[in-house]
């Protein structure tokens, strides 16, 4: 039965296909190319809105674990560092993963007022002092618990990260907003070589993404509209904060953030003002 949809459906793209080359060829006797190609638009050509929607955006907000720096691979790979250097048996995929799972239910307890405003840095380390426990890592010393807390400032970028980065900043002001504290981010951001133009945390707002006051926040720092500002996220549910607060907003696909195993499924194409399968692809949208 899908085959036999689908069949249909080829046939009748391929008839409507057919029937507007039959119009351009008859358009041919009466009119000359440029009134042609303005009233039959090439088959996948962009619409006019397209153009206008670049035009108006003038700065990019990026959200920045997962959707610009591998935060998995690199907790991995300093677990594993400190495996060789303290003879430990942890399995560290597991241990990446659990650190992970506790920054949402740790954010929750801001949120709802259980904690006071508490930045990112001491929300991992109260997760990763249960982890200690959990993992069997007691024997660690308070200046390696501290190091090892702060692996969240040396994670590592996609492969197009850079690359693309550099791209979209000769043509918008590009900034973080990400739920990491100011701190974090710019250490991150020497270590990966980040080219932000400015550094925005939900730190600035004291309020967690995906409160609107986070995103507003950086709009108003940016002394834009929220409709200049595009906001760059790998997560939804983030864009779609976004999209309330009135910023445009462009989705790019990381399938890999939860590793080979857990690869995440690609959000429904037209959600967003944008769709991207890299920095690089964006920028070549955006005209970068």
């Amino acid at each position: 039965m899908r085959h036999s949809n689908m069949q249909d459906k080829i046939s009748a793209d391929d008839s409507e296909i057919t029937s507007r080359f039959a119009l351009r060829r008859n358009a041919m006797r009466f009119v000359g190319l440029s009134s042609l190609l303005a009233a039959f638009p090439v088959l996948g050509a962009e619409t006019d809105s397209s153009p206008s929607l670049r035009t108006s955006i003038r700065a990019l907000l990026f959200d920045v674990f997962g959707t610009v720096v591998d935060w998995r691979s690199s907790i991995i790979r300093e677990g594993r560092l400190l495996s060789q250097q303290k003879n430990l048996r942890v399995d560290w995929e597991e241990f990446a993963d659990s650190w992970r799972a506790g920054y949402g239910p740790a954010m929750n307890k801001v949120r709802s007022g259980e904690l006071p405003w508490t930045d990112i840095d001491d929300l991992h380390r109260m997760i990763l002092d249960e982890l200690v426990v959990e993992f069997g890592l007691d024997g660690l010393s308070e200046a390696e618990l501290d190091y090892f807390n702060r692996a969240w400032h040396r994670l590592t970028p996609w492969p197009d990260t850079v690359g693309g980065l550099h791209r979209l900043k000769s043509q918008f002001v590009i900034a973080t907003l990400s739920n990491g504290n100011v701190s974090l981010l710019t250490n991150m951001a020497k270590h990966a070589g980040l080219p932000w133009d400015a550094v925005f945390s939900a730190e600035l707002a004291q309020q967690y993404k995906p409160d609107q006051r986070a995103y507003l926040k950086a709009v108003e720092l940016l002394n834009l509209e929220p409709s200049q500002v595009l906001m760059v996220a790998a997560h939804p549910g983030d864009l779609r904060a976004a999209a309330q607060a009135g910023l445009k907003t462009a989705y790019v696909y990381r399938p890999l953030e939860w590793g080979e195993e857990r690869v995440r499924e690609r959000n429904t194409a037209g959600e967003f003002d944008f769709d991207a399968d890299s920095f690089l692809d964006l920028a070549s949208q955006l005209g970068a």
